[in-house]
């Protein structure tokens, strides 16, 4: 691959990942709980994966800017504004696909 062609690439996922952050910011009636049991991801996951790669590249970066980065707000506000306590059928979904390693990131 080129360089030019390895600098499009960067550039293309990094637009598709503002997107997706975007998509999430915007869709705030979707659940994490939700997303972990149908993608096996996240908010918190991709908050997760910003600070990883940041510290991979020394950048000072704590969770908490990671994750006001992906859901727009502190955590805290997100909870307190958007999160509902999940039914126990969302739990049961969720053991499920935690107790399968196949099916997290």
């Amino acid at each position: 691959m080129t360089e030019t062609e390895q600098n499009n690439r960067m550039e293309l996922e990094a637009a598709a990942f503002r997107t997706l952050v975007g998509h999430l910011q915007k869709r705030t009636d979707v659940q994490n709980i939700d997303l972990m049991t149908l993608a096996g991801f996240c908010r918190n996951c991709l908050s997760k994966w910003y600070k990883a790669a940041a510290d991979e590249r020394e950048i000072d970066l704590d969770m908490d800017t990671a994750r006001m980065h992906v859901y727009g707000m502190t955590y805290d506000e997100w909870k307190n504004t958007y999160q509902k306590e999940s039914t126990a059928e969302q739990q049961e979904a969720y053991k499920k696909v935690m107790a399968d390693p196949n099916l997290t990131t």
